[in-house]
């Protein structure tokens, strides 16, 4: 069962620039446990790569930077005007066909690591949808079956899967790791540069 990570980063990160960031947040830059200064969604992306799951990114027309590192890590990409959730579900799940299995995953979450993809991944073979939770709070990645495949491929708007995850039962993924639910949205939350 080939079971792969898509992730959204076609969205405009509006409440990053309303906050005072600058240009599309996922190119805002901090320095990473290496201390190499990269963005947020490079460093998301090799997280991803780490798990050594395939990887699918959706992203907007107008995001180059974004582009220009999956350009640099091989890695496909389909291109997304709309910025709803849901859409980027849909064109990430619709590119891959050949998949049976997607870790949904958010590019403004750099913080979860390879394992908590691989473990997403494992129980995905045994539930229909799974989601990581730190301390009863749902988090991100969240596996979908092939069974879900068609209504993944027709969601819309801005709500993502969350109609399907209310219609379905979820298999919470109990871990002990806060980045599962940790994202970046306003300048305040990027990591200190040391």
């Amino acid at each position: 069962m080939t079971t792969g990570i898509v992730i959204a980063a076609a969205g405009r990160g509006e409440r990053f620039s309303l906050a005072g960031g600058e240009g599309n947040k996922l190119n805002a830059e901090f320095a990473d446990n290496s201390g190499q200064q990269r963005s947020i969604f490079e460093q998301t992306l090799r997280q991803a790569l780490a798990s050594d799951l395939p990887v699918w990114v959706v992203t907007r027309p107008d995001n180059l930077l974004v582009q220009q590192v999956c350009a640099a890590y091989q890695v496909p990409v389909t291109l997304l005007a709309s910025s709803g959730l849901g859409g980027s579900i849909a064109a990430g799940v619709n590119s891959t066909p050949h998949w049976q299995g997607w870790l949904i995953h958010l590019a403004d979450m750099p913080f979860v690591t390879p394992t908590v993809f691989r473990q997403v991944a494992a129980a995905l073979r045994q539930h229909a949808i799974v989601r990581p939770a730190f301390q009863q709070q749902p988090g991100h990645p969240v596996g979908f079956s092939a069974i879900l495949r068609k209504q993944l491929g027709q969601l819309r708007g801005d709500n993502g899967a969350r109609e399907l995850l209310k219609g379905q039962p979820v298999f919470l993924l109990s871990l002990e790791t806060s980045e599962v639910v940790q994202d970046i949205d306003l300048p305040s939350q990027l990591p200190a540069s040391e």
